[in-house]
């Protein structure tokens, strides 16, 4: 009877993981043939990953660029604001934290629209790549300070920082050498769900871009509704090969910082 459940949770785990990667293999089968639609006999190319470099590398460089300049902003406001969140006994701490959540809530194009009448305007700052920067920010600032939280909740910080003081460290100090490595794993955790995000973002990014300012999700949309469908298949390709080592070393350093705390 063990045997029969484990076989069967098996074959369902196996069917949910083919459930989700065929899609993404089909996808990347399409950009590396010559004609989709004929298949494989049609033989294989880097025709479209060519044309797709050729024509959209600029918006993949913006988005790694746009995904790097987020998770700055968002280690250097969300990690002191947990801190400041983590010390407030008042009652609009929890008000606050609550209020974190209305970013993701809220729809990114109405956070967009918001973004537009405010500084829209602002003709210079309209046009800048970082006007976009302002609603990834907005966006995937909760995804930071949530962990970060959450890690500094269990991490005993106050008899830590209380220890440092008595040994004479000013807040700087206590704050840079006491609360901010004992929350590397609540960063490293926040900065994998914000690098994704940021890059993946389209709702935000679709309203704000302009011609001259276009990130990946923007010009992966453009290719499919306007070329073949190998072109943006070769796109998801180029796509994979230029995000997953990012979150790959991210997930990496997590596993070290860990492995670095444990006795």
């Amino acid at each position: 009877m063990n045997r029969l459940r484990f076989y069967l949770q098996l074959g369902f785990t196996l069917w949910v993981c083919l459930f989700m990667i065929v899609p993404v293999i089909m996808s990347v089968m399409a950009g590396l043939t010559t004609n989709y639609f004929v298949g494989l006999e049609s033989g294989l190319t880097l025709r479209w990953v060519q044309e797709v470099w050729a024509l959209y590398a600029d918006t993949i460089w913006l988005s790694i660029r746009l995904a790097l300049a987020c998770l700055c902003f968002t280690v250097l406001l969300g990690v002191p604001a947990a801190y400041g969140l983590l010390r407030s006994k008042r009652r609009w701490a929890n008000a606050m934290e609550e209020a974190l959540l209305l970013p993701v809530a809220i729809p990114g194009l109405a956070t967009a629209l918001a973004l537009l009448l405010a500084y829209g305007h602002m003709r210079g700052f309209r046009e800048s790549w970082l006007f976009i920067l302002i609603g990834h920010v907005l966006f995937t600032l909760p995804f930071m300070i949530r962990p970060v939280l959450a890690v500094m909740r269990g991490a005993r910080l106050a008899e830590l920082e209380e220890a440092a003081a008595s040994l004479g460290a000013g807040f700087r100090q206590r704050f840079l050498g006491v609360v901010v490595p004992n929350c590397v794993g609540g960063i490293l955790a926040g900065a994998l769900m914000v690098v994704t995000l940021s890059i993946g973002e389209f709702n935000i990014t679709w309203m704000l871009h302009t011609p001259l300012n276009k990130t990946l999700p923007v010009g992966l949309a453009d290719s499919y509704a306007s070329m073949r469908l190998e072109i943006g298949s070769a796109y998801t390709l180029l796509f994979l090969a230029m995000t997953l080592p990012l979150l790959v070393v991210i997930q990496w350093a997590g596993r070290v910082a860990n492995r670095s705390r444990t006795p």
